[in-house]
């Protein structure tokens, strides 16, 4: 995505040319199944939802699509259904959870080991050779962004995977003006829109497109990509409006008042502004310096009027929806006191595999100084959007509660995993950028193979780094009903209500303030209440749990 990438051919031997075409899907095959094989190890101690209110979100909306119990989410922000509707599959086959759940471990392994020959075919139209190709995509598909989220049921198993191929579609637009590339840029666009907020940035940045492409692309693709993307943006608002009446009859989280509150209060610009810093320090932190590399070779490429019209649009669009979603989303994040409202890198996961394969382009194809320079653009993006951090937040990144699930690479880059270090994850991602760098400027016939060996040691250390530990034996901390009606009493944590709610798969869960239902069989109540009449005491749960439990004695 650089200039120099684009302007020159790949050395005939860098990483070594495959015979042919035959072959090449051969290998994308034997890639993408050898990258299935190694998510699943990882994820093979996943039984059920851990990253909470999330997942529950996601599989209750897709269990009552399959037909199942629906449940009460009122008040908690809305999970959309375009994730969701991919899950239903799965509880067609069963309706046990566990079951259930290692299905959507399976389904989020197939789609985000599927970023390879994805990454491939981008590399390929950005004029990559097919050993070259080959090799990055392969090294980047096993980027923490396609590793951390696949084995669990979020947006983000597929965010990625979406973003690559309509990045495809954008490049193909741009340079062909086909009513099949207008249709495959809108549709993906459309459907990022039903599966996230995130995907309607993605969707403002393909209308923008079609937009300023509209002179130089024939009309007829032009209505293609509009039509396409119109109606999938509508089909998908009406199967969230109707998710959100079903699952959500009081409402939900109010993030679009929130929203608006941040950009028209100065106060409201500060936070959005550094928010977004703090997404662009931990996007080039967690690639290792990769994301600012590819920055910067944007940069450099938009900037240079010869360069070709498709890659241009290509890095422009990539951009304008990074810059998007990083301030979109920070201004619409709610202050919840953890470390995470100020650097934060789940919401630019989902681009942060596509400016991976920019740094690895910009720095293996653009000549030695050319790829000093991006090293040293990229060492001053983080060293600025970390000092921006740094001085919005305060003492606020050590007062505040420090949730491990938010910084997987940071915990990675500084061993330490109970607190946040911003310095010291800057500085070892700034080593590993520096051995990236430095591979790149040994002789042509030596710097690919090296970088890339380099970021395959890389990733393979995060891997380890993710191995599972056997669960411990025993019960886990939740209720666990008999089969009957279920009620949570109001003043019973929706930490324990929700993950229950999808448990209790053969009944929706009650809620009730005062006695139980009289329908209930069970009832979970905070773990100082006792019983009335008729009912009695489990025993079950304790304080450290926050809930107890009573059965009803009409229920045997």
């Amino acid at each position: 995505m650089t200039t120099a990438f684009v302007a020159r051919p790949p050395a005939p031997a860098a990483l070594g040319s495959p015979a042919g075409p035959r072959r090449v899907w051969w290998l994308l095959a034997a890639g993408w199944a050898a990258q299935v094989v190694l998510r699943l190890w990882l994820y093979r101690y996943h039984t059920g939802p851990v990253a909470n209110p999330d997942e529950v979100g996601y599989l209750l909306a897709a269990r009552w699509m399959a037909g199942g119990a629906g449940a009460d989410l009122s008040g908690t922000t809305f999970y959309q259904a375009g994730y969701a509707l991919l899950l239903v599959p799965a509880f067609w086959l069963t309706s046990d959870p566990v079951t259930a759940y290692r299905l959507v471990v399976v389904a989020g392994t197939l789609v985000a080991a599927g970023a390879y020959p994805v990454a491939y075919v981008l590399l390929r139209r950005l004029r990559a050779g097919r050993g070259t190709a080959l090799a990055v995509a392969f090294a980047v598909g096993l980027s923490p962004a396609l590793m951390l989220f696949a084995g669990l049921a979020l947006a983000d198993a597929i965010l990625p995977v979406v973003v690559l191929g309509w990045l495809i579609a954008v490049h193909d637009f741009a340079a062909r003006g086909s009513v099949r590339a207008g249709i495959a840029m809108g549709g993906p666009a459309a459907y990022a829109m039903s599966v996230h907020l995130r995907g309607t940035v993605i969707l403002a940045v393909t209308l923008l497109t079609v937009a300023v492409l509209a002179r130089r692309v024939p009309r007829v693709a032009v209505i293609a990509a509009l039509a396409c993307a119109v109606a999938g943006a509508a089909a998908g608002w009406a199967l969230n409006a109707l998710l959100q009446a079903e699952l959500y009859p009081t409402g939900t989280r109010d993030l679009g008042g929130l929203l608006l509150t941040r950009l028209t209060s100065l106060e409201g610009q500060a936070w959005a502004l550094s928010g977004a810093a703090g997404q662009l320090w931990y996007l080039v932190a967690g690639t290792w310096g990769l994301a600012g590399v590819g920055l910067s070779g944007a940069a450099v490429l938009l900037a240079r009027r010869a360069a070709p019209l498709a890659q241009r649009v290509v890095a422009g669009a990539l951009l304008l929806a990074t810059l998007g979603i990083a301030y979109a989303s920070s201004a619409a994040l709610p202050d919840e006191h953890r470390v995470g409202n100020y650097a934060y890198g789940r919401y630019l996961a989902c681009v942060a595999v596509a400016w991976t394969l920019a740094g690895m382009l910009t720095l293996l194809r653009g000549g030695r100084p050319a790829a000093a320079r991006h090293a040293a653009v990229a060492a001053g993006l983080l060293a600025v959007t970390g000092g921006v951090t740094l001085w919005y937040a305060g003492d606020r990144l050590e007062r505040y509660a420090f949730i491990a699930f938010d910084f997987p690479e940071v915990i990675f880059l500084t061993g330490e995993p109970g607190a946040f270090d911003l310095v010291g994850a800057s500085l070892s991602a700034l080593a590993l950028l520096a051995c990236l760098a430095g591979s790149a400027l040994l002789s042509p016939r030596l710097a690919g193979p090296l970088a890339v060996g380099v970021l395959m040691l890389v990733h393979g250390a995060f891997a380890v780094h993710l191995a599972p530990r056997p669960p411990t034996p025993g019960r886990d901390w939740l209720p666990a009903p008999a089969l009957g009606g279920v009620a949570v009493d109001a003043r019973v944590a929706w930490r324990v209500r929700l993950p229950l709610a999808y448990r209790v798969w053969w009944t929706e869960i009650e809620r009730f303030a005062g006695p139980p239902p009289p329908g209930a069989c069970t009832a979970v109540v905070p773990p100082d209440a006792a019983p009335p009449e008729g009912w009695a005491a489990t025993g079950e749960g304790g304080v450290r749990q926050g809930w107890t439990s009573w059965a009803n004695r009409r229920c045997g």
